[in-house]
């Protein structure tokens, strides 16, 4: 009898929701949850957090989520795989531990650590992946670096027996991966056992399962963006989040659990497939590169898309790694002015608070400005309203962005607004940000040799 396996998607980034995670567990039949909550903005945030409180630098809402799942996931058997430890994955994994540990339940928890690869960025230099710029501009504010690993030390994690699985910055796609690969012995390959041909196209069916279902709800019809046909996805408040039920040689039907909003079609699927992707016949990975121009999408109707086809490439020799280094502050302020004129006020209020930096001699790199409303979304590609429409408008407001290397100047941006409320022009609305300074992280991507990073790659098994 053919083997196969039901995967469901957990979570597409930080914050996400995971009721419909609980939809898929409840109703879903799936084996393995995998939920990607990272994202290289994500990996800035854990960093301040860490910054604040050495045991943070997790996406703490992995707690909150596993407290919620871990009732249905025990009843009905489901594994779960998360790369949720960001920063600090065995910080994630004794929160974890507590949690369960004060609602009495047992758990058997893997965390797989890198413990970063800054030192190795340190001594390496390497130029900026995309802009060439030289390592030493940064070198002396690098505050983290991690590479994205593959799916290896998921599946070291899963033979070891773990429920719950807790990463660090392992790919997005490779959290899907690692699953297949545990539980239908595929060959990842190595020196010592090179994978074939037949192997990269079963490895390629994998990653493209977990490129399909690495965002949440966007795989299902959320974010749909054909034209009106958005419009057309049912039920978005109780979207469900898609399914694979992925055969031994890696042929996957993308579904959802029954009983739930979104839509799974030959659109939504190809949507996503298409999603983040540069080169469609060289779709990198650490495990294996990905062709996507062979893939075939057949619509079987009832919310049920198959996918077979994809090819696979050897894996690059390299991973890619992404630091963060301190890059000065920013400070906002949004305010708004009604009708009469409102857009002419907004515009004199702006060359008033230009004024004042200059008057004052306020050191700063950038100042942005942009009106939430007419061109906040689309910039320069937004077009104006005529003159006369903008006369007419009723509201508008300003959105003012002040960037700095000094955090001083970046403290006392909001200082020079609120007098306007009195001595600016008429009708103005509330002020918002007036004491908002944030410290900005500026991300390096690069890369490694990977032999560098895999041998430090630890997996530990944490019983709660």
């Amino acid at each position: 009898m053919k083997k196969s396996i039901r995967i469901g998607a957990g979570l597409g980034f930080y914050g996400d929701a995971w009721e419909p995670v609980l939809a898929s567990i409840e109703r879903g039949g799936v084996q393995y949850i995998a939920s990607d909550h990272l994202a290289e903005l994500t990996l800035a945030i854990l960093q301040k957090d860490l910054q604040r409180d050495i045991s943070l630098g997790y996406a703490r809402d992995v707690v909150p989520m596993l407290l919620h799942l871990w009732p249905a996931m025990r009843k009905h058997g489901v594994r779960f795989v998360c790369n949720a430890g960001g920063l600090n994955p065995a910080g994630a994994a004794a929160a974890v531990k507590a949690a369960f540990a004060a609602k009495g339940w047992q758990a058997r928890v893997a965390v797989v650590t890198d413990n970063g690869v800054l030192p190795q960025l340190k001594t390496l230099a390497p130029t900026h992946m995309f802009k060439g710029t030289p390592f030493d501009t940064v070198s002396e504010r690098m505050v983290f670096a991690n590479a994205y690993l593959g799916a290896r030390p998921v599946v070291a994690a899963l033979e070891q027996g773990a429920d719950i699985v807790i990463t660090g910055r392992v790919a997005d796609a490779a959290l899907f991966l690692g699953p297949l690969v545990h539980e239908f012995n595929w060959n990842l390959g190595d020196a010592a056992d090179a994978a074939t041909p037949a192997d990269l196209n079963r490895l390629a069916q994998g990653l493209a399962v977990g490129h399909l279902l690495e965002c949440s709800g966007q795989g299902s019809g959320g974010n749909f963006g054909s034209l009106q046909a958005w419009k057309a996805i049912p039920d978005l408040a109780h979207i469900g989040y898609p399914i694979a039920e992925v055969d031994e040689d890696g042929a996957a039907l993308i579904t959802k659990a029954p009983g739930t909003g979104g839509r799974i079609n030959f659109d939504t699927v190809r949507q996503q497939l298409l999603y983040e992707v540069h080169n469609p016949q060289a779709y990198l990975s650490p495990d294996v590169v990905l062709d996507l121009s062979t893939i075939a999408l057949e619509d079987l109707g009832q919310d049920r898309v198959r996918m077979t086809g994809a090819t696979g490439h050897p894996r690059p020799g390299q991973l890619k790694v992404v630091g963060g280094y301190r890059d000065g502050f920013k400070a906002e302020v949004t305010w708004g002015f009604s009708w009469p004129d409102a857009y002419d006020k907004a515009l004199a209020a702006v060359e008033m608070v230009k004024a004042q930096l200059a008057d004052k001699a306020v050191s700063h790199e950038a100042l942005f400005v942009e009106f939430p409303g007419l061109n906040s979304a689309h910039g320069a590609l937004a077009p104006m309203p005529d003159a006369q429409a903008l006369a007419d408008l009723n509201e508008v407001w300003v959105r003012m962005v002040l960037r700095t290397n000094d955090k001083k100047a970046a403290d006392g941006f909001g200082r020079l607004f609120p007098w306007m409320g009195l001595s600016g022009p008429a009708y103005t609305c509330g002020f918002h940000g007036l004491h908002n300074t944030s410290e900005l992280l500026g991300i390096w991507p690069a890369l490694i040799d990977r032999h560098l990073v895999e041998p430090q790659t630890q997996v530990e098994m944490v019983q709660t």
